[in-house]
This record gives structure tokens, C-alpha cells and sequence, in this order.
């Protein structure tokens, strides 16, 4: 066994590690190991075509929301920006929570930590804290304003309405405590919930518009808030086999009865501020009783003004909360899969395609989709996420023209007016819309975008339930 006359492996080893310092720190070798490290840190492309840009965070992001020229990124204990334009981060700040108020210019960003009053509003681009609170306790964010709720007692609040840039309160109203229900950023209050899919962020549409009346649960009583006026309009006090949701400015008494080993529901819409009764119906099942008791534990999906039911053929509905019109009806084994104020978006009986459809209007569009993809309408675009080839695709929800369409497994983080955010891991990119630059792109002039009866305003649908003075 000749192994004393063999090479030293360790020998050799110890040999390039001291050229490797020595080059390192004379600088020979600095823009070599420089290159190698480089390569060793950037991670293949997400997507196919390859991104605009992408970049690598420092952990995995908990949410993302594009806010004019940045999208601002919230981790576990940090809320940081990115530019559109590069990926490049603006600004680092620590913080437990991070929500987006206001649209395009007048975007800022509210971050706060949890169990500490008080809150800060801070420039989606500088960074700058433009406002600075110390009492409030929770905080909701809107594309149009902000609420929030500061506590003088136990039995002794005040809600407040803010323009996102605004330094002083649009109006103030006293309410009764909150207990502990009501903290933090955007906590429930008694509305809608949002169809959600897999692989696409529940939120990641960004802020909707305030709504024109909110149902605050407080002491098992609920108290509406006409967020126009800045007054409360009702206080209701729930039966107990009902469940009460405040929705396009109707005060929704919703009864689930146990009779014959089954459930009868029952829907009564009143006026908020006088309790008059508006519509009713009795046999839709808005899905707020699960798991065969009858005991309402959920709010009933739907989107701004509108709300989804089943009808007693199964058949999916989507229904004014206004005026109770039946905007939507689904053919036997439709599936909906999205809904706002504008458009549904509906799988087909047949699994095998995916079409939108104008509420209280006619069919728009209709695209092949996999029985398996995951689909999303949030306001800018139809989000679809296919599996096995993986793709991400989105098409706007007026026209069905395609906007993106990647090879990509990451899942999708924000949309924009102009482009989306999609996540894989540690990695984020943006993917720009078709026709679009890298920035931000001015949001549509009406409801419908691309189509040339654009008669809804932004405000709030077919009834303009939103609008200021409507």
C-alpha cells in the first residue's frame, strides 16, 4: 500500500484556500469570486417568457399589493416596497402589518404592530411617514378612504373616516366599545366574504371601494354606519336563528330554521337608515349554515353590492342586495368561480371551459380552461392558474383578450392595473400586462373596461349604490 507516497489532499486543499484569501483581499481575484457568487444566488427565471424582472426577498412574503409605482411586500416582522419599474427595493420598515389604502397617486400604506395602539401612514415610493397615530386600535383601508376606531373607555369609542393623503378626519362618530373582536388591520365586520381559488392570493386585487354602509359586531348587537353621513343609522340586536350582514347599503336579516331534518332559509333586505323593508325571499341558501346544522356562522360570498345564493334546484345565483334582482342565474352544474359588481365568472357544467358574464347583461366570453386551474376575477383581470402544464394566464374581464399567458408553477401575489406580482418561494417578479409599460397604467374611465358601453361608473355598479349623493 504505497498511501504515504500519494498526493496530500489536505495539503493541496489548505494550498488553494490560502490563495483564495490571499487573492481575495489584494483584489485579484475579487471580480472572479464576485461573478461565481453571483451565480450561485440568482435563481433560474419563474416564468417563460422571462419576467420583466425578478428578484430574490429575504424570506417568504405573507401578502403583496401594488400601490402605484411600488408594490409593497408584508413579511412576518417587516413591510418593505419594490419598484415596478425594476423590482429594486424602495424602502424597509418593521412592522407586524401592512395594508394599502387609496389608488394610484394617492396610494399609501398603513403598517402597524399587533397588540400596540396607533398605526402609520407611509409613502408607497419614499417611505416618508406622511401621518402618525397613537390611539387607534384598529384600521380598515379602501381604494377611496380609511376607518379607523380609537377607544376612550371600555363603553366608549370613536369611528373615524380619512382620506388615504388627508391630515384631518372627514367625519367622527361615537360607538360603544369593541372588545376584542375589532384589532389591527382590516379585522371582519359583518359583509361579504370574496370567492377565493388556490394559488392566488385572496387579496390580491387590492383595497375595494368603502362601502356605503358597514355592520359593526359589537356586544352581540350589530351597529350601522353610514360611512357617507359619518352617523350610526340602526342598532339590531340578531334573533337567534338569524344572521345579519350589511351589503349595498341593505341590511340583510338572513333566517336559517331546522324543520323536517332540514334547513328553510329565508332572506329579508331592509333600508338601513329606516328599516323599512325593501325585497325578501324565502328558499335561497346564501351558504352561511354549514355541515347540515343550521347553526349561520359565515357571511355569504359575493362581492361590493352583490351576493351569491343557491337556488332550490342547486342552480348558482348572484343577487342585487339592492333591490334583490337576480343578476346571474347558472345553467344546472355551473360553477362560479368569481363575482363583483360587473362581471361572473363561471366554470362551465362540463369543467372544460371558463366564461364571463356581464350582470343583468349577456354572455362576454368563453376560454378552454383544465378541470384543475384555479381561477380569480379580481378588478383589472380573470386570473387563471393552470396545473400540469402549469401556466399563468390572465384575460380582461370584459373582452376575454389575454393580458399574460406564462409558463410558470409560482403562484400569483397582487394585481394591478398594468401588471401582476407572482411568487415562488423566496422569489417575486412582475409579469406587465400586455401593451402595457413596466409602471402603472391609468385605471379604467368606467366599470367595464375595454368595451365600448363603459356606462358604470367606478363607484359602485348598475344601481351606483356608491356614489357620492347617488
Amino acid at each position: 500500500m504505497a498511501r504515504g507516497n500519494g498526493p496530500c489532499v489536505k495539503c493541496w486543499a489548505a494550498f488553494v484556500a490560502v490563495l483564495l484569501v490571499v487573492g481575495y483581499f489584494t483584489g485579484v481575484l475579487t471580480p472572479l469570486l464576485d461573478r461565481v457568487w453571483a451565480m450561485v444566488n440568482t435563481s433560474s427565471p419563474m416564468t417563460n417568457p422571462a419576467p420583466l424582472w425578478q428578484q430574490q426577498l429575504g424570506g417568504t412574503p405573507r401578502s403583496g399589493t401594488i400601490a402605484g409605482g411600488a408594490v409593497i411586500i408584508e413579511h412576518r416582522t417587516l413591510v418593505e416596497s419594490r419598484g415596478l419599474g425594476s423590482g429594486a427595493q424602495l424602502w424597509e420598515h418593521k412592522a407586524d402589518w401592512a395594508a394599502v389604502a387609496g389608488e394610484g397617486a394617492s396610494a399609501v400604506v398603513v403598517t402597524g404592530k399587533l397588540l400596540v395602539k396607533g398605526y402609520e401612514v407611509v409613502d408607497p415610493m419614499s417611505g416618508s411617514v406622511r401621518r402618525r397615530d397613537t390611539e387607534a386600535r384598529a384600521v380598515w383601508t379602501y381604494r377611496n378612504g380609511m376607518l379607523d376606531v380609537r377607544c376612550h373607555g371600555p363603553e366608549d369609542c370613536t369611528l373615524s373616516a380619512w382620506d388615504p393623503l388627508g391630515s384631518t378626519p372627514r367625519w367622527s362618530v361615537q360607538i360603544p366599545g369593541i372588545g376584542f373582536v375589532l384589532f389591527a388591520d382590516n379585522p371582519d365586520i359583518l359583509g361579504t366574504q370574496p370567492l377565493t381559488a388556490k394559488r392566488i392570493d385572496g387579496n390580491a386585487g387590492g383595497p375595494d371601494l368603502m362601502p356605503p354602509m358597514v355592520g359593526l359586531p359589537i356586544d352581540d348587537q350589530v351597529f350601522v354606519v353610514d360611512t357617507a353621513a359619518g352617523q350610526v343609522v340602526r342598532e339590531i340586536t340578531p334573533e337567534r336563528d338569524e344572521r345579519i350582514v350589511v351589503v349595498g347599503g341593505r341590511v340583510l336579516r338572513i333566517k336559517a330554521v331546522s324543520a323536517d331534518g332540514t334547513c328553510y332559509f329565508s332572506v329579508v333586505a331592509s333600508d338601513a337608515a329606516t328599516g323599512g323593508e325593501v325585497w325578501r325571499n324565502a328558499g335561497i341558501n346564501l351558504r352561511t349554515a354549514k355541515d347540515g346544522g343550521c347553526a349561520q356562522r359565515d357571511d355569504p360570498a359575493g362581492g361590493r353590492n352583490v351576493i351569491v345564493g343557491v337556488a332550490a334546484d342547486a342552480r348558482e345565483l348572484v343577487i342585487d342586495a339592492y333591490d334583490g334582482r337576480f343578476l346571474f342565474t347558472g345553467a344546472p352544474g355551473e360553477h362560479l368561480l368569481g363575482v363583483d359588481d360587473r362581471y361572473a365568472v363561471v366554470r362551465t357544467a362540463d369543467g372544460g371551459a371558463v366564461r364571463s358574464v356581464e350582470l343583468g347583461g349577456n354572455g362576454r366570453w368563453q376560454r378552454p380552461a383544465a378541470p384543475r386551474s384555479n381561477v380569480a376575477l379580481t378588478p383589472p383581470a380573470v386570473v387563471v392558474v393552470d396545473e400540469k402544464p402549469d401556466k399563468i394566464i390572465a384575460v380582461n374581464p370584459g373582452t376575454g383578450a389575454e393580458l399574460v399567458n406564462v409558463r410558470s408553477d409560482a403562484d400569483v401575489l397582487a394585481v394591478g392595473p398594468a401588471g401582476m406580482i407572482v411568487v415562488s418561494g423566496r422569489d417575486i417578479a412582475y409579469l406587465p400586462f400586455r401593451g402595457a409599460a413596466g409602471g402603472p397604467a391609468p385605471p379604467p374611465a368606467g366599470g367595464n373596461p375595454g368595451t365600448p358601453d363603459d356606462d358604470w361608473p367606478e363607484c359602485g355598479g348598475p344601481k351606483q349604490e356608491v356614489c357620492k349623493g347617488g
